[in-house]
């Protein structure tokens, strides 16, 4: 499984697209919810490709679900990078690979 974050807007779309396969994305909405996220992170696993926006920057929220909502998603983010053969940081466009190697495309 490859696994793909970064922030809002930063081409994560884009450049999973060339790898074709299941592909999920905001995955990070599917946290909030999730009573076991071990076992979401497991079934997620199973994409090809996993996209996750990176929400933990910037003001910690006052509502407490919200910043419940926000350490869920850092959580799931944690277990799918462990599950993931490669990671993918996006940023300006610009990907970094912080673990494994691309697949061929």
């Amino acid at each position: 499984m490859l696994f793909v974050t970064g922030p809002l807007y930063s081409g994560k779309r884009t450049f999973s697209q060339k790898f074709g396969g299941r592909q999920i994305c905001d995955v990070q909405n599917l946290a909030a919810n999730a009573t076991d996220l071990e076992k979401l992170a497991d079934e997620l696993a199973a994409y090809d490709v996993v996209i996750a926006t990176e929400i933990g920057g910037g003001i910690v929220p006052i509502d407490p679900a919200e910043r419940a909502a926000r350490e869920a998603a850092g959580r799931l983010a944690c277990l799918l990078a462990a599950r993931a053969s490669c990671v993918v940081e996006m940023f300006c466009g610009l990907s970094t690979v912080l673990k494994g190697e691309l697949p061929k495309c």
